[in-house]
């Protein structure tokens, strides 16, 4: 059987980019403040499920110990995402110019990292444990998916159109 290392290392780097990022009624300030409220707890969660499957996946498991693992992981950031992207939405839109634009593109982005999560955890279900290398090359090619839906759906408040928004997001001290 293969180390399951490089696999652990592949899911920090799945997982980790996204990490930065910080969004989240009415005006700015206060559109700002709730949907970073909102993100914290859900970063918190990737984060954590990244650091424990990182420590299970760095001891030599089994292909089915590993799959389980990861299944576990990818439900729960899909139903994190879930979770904030519902609570952003929650958060209405920001009084600026393309508000609502700017809004529903912070739900899509949420959106895209769920179902990303969601497709990484069918992948993994629907891999063979056998023979073990076939399994972990397998694994690879479902994180590097995944790894390309979620850059795809990442957020990024560097690239708001609104100054109002971008310095609202720099101010609040829940987007610290």
């Amino acid at each position: 059987m293969r180390p399951a290392r490089p696999l652990a290392l592949l899911m920090l780097l799945a997982l980790a980019a996204p990490l930065g990022a910080c969004a989240g009624s009415h005006d700015a300030r206060a559109w700002a403040s709730q949907v970073c409220r909102t993100l914290a707890p859900w970063r918190t969660e990737i984060s954590s499920l990244t650091t424990r499957t990182q420590q299970q996946m760095t001891t030599r498991t089994t292909p089915g110990q590993a799959k389980e693992n990861l299944m576990t992981l990818f439900g729960g950031a899909r139903d994190a995402s879930e979770k904030a992207r519902a609570g952003v939405a929650e958060a209405g839109d920001p009084d600026v110019t393309d508000g609502k634009q700017i809004a529903d593109g912070f739900v899509a982005s949420l959106a895209t990292m769920r179902d990303a999560y969601g497709r990484a955890r069918t992948g993994i279900g629907a891999l063979a444990i056998t023979p073990a290398e076939s399994f972990y090359d397998q694994v690879a090619k479902v994180v590097a998916q995944l790894n390309q839906d979620y850059q795809a759906g990442s957020l990024d408040t560097s690239d708001l159109k609104s100054t109002e928004l971008q310095q609202a997001f720099d101010e609040v001290p829940e987007c610290r």
